[in-house]
């Protein structure tokens, strides 16, 4: 009867201490998931301040340069990368394609920037290199906020028994952008 009611004990011990690690990895990665989308809000709308800056441009006048079509490229393949990483933000090459679209986006931007200038048309307040600075550096805090949390993840899914609890409900391993 000992060993019975000792081994019913140890059992529950175990069940509920898995319980627990599998609800810190399902709270972790819904953290995650949330920063993604704090992340991707400020990624659209710099998407839309080059949509902005592209139609100002071109309603002035400004002819079509080459740094103005690879810009119009990069934006276009950064928004492809950040469709598919809505879907499936915590996937490892998924955050790595994203990664690769946003390099591109910012050297078109720098490019852009250097060759073909950025006249300030239609009176915008603001001028577009500074709107660009400041798109850039929230979504570098909101980027940072993600890659912790894709960290804490990380940690948890390594750490027993969530690793087997990982495994075995198929957790795999986030990539930071």
């Amino acid at each position: 009867m000992w060993s019975s009611s000792v081994f019913w004990v140890i059992l529950a011990v175990m069940l509920f201490w898995a319980v627990g690690a599998y609800n810190r990895v399902v709270r972790l990665r819904s953290v995650a998931l949330q920063a993604f989308g704090g992340l991707d809000a400020h990624w659209v709308r710099m998407l839309a301040m080059l949509g902005e800056c592209d139609a100002a441009q071109a309603s002035a006048g400004v002819p079509m340069t080459q740094a103005r079509q690879s810009l119009q490229t990069a934006a276009n393949e950064f928004g492809a990368a950040l469709a598919v990483a809505r879907a499936r933000p915590l996937q490892a090459d998924v955050a790595a394609t994203l990664v690769a679209a946003r390099m591109a986006l910012d050297s078109a931007w720098t490019t852009m920037a250097a060759e073909a200038g950025l006249p300030d048309v239609q009176g915008a307040a603001v001028g577009w290199g500074l709107r660009w600075e400041q798109h850039r550096l929230q979504s570098t805090l909101a980027a940072e906020q993600f890659n912790a949390a894709v960290v804490q993840y990380n940690e948890a899914i390594t750490q027993f028994p969530a690793q087997v609890l990982a495994r075995l409900f198929g957790f795999k391993t986030a990539r930071p952008v």
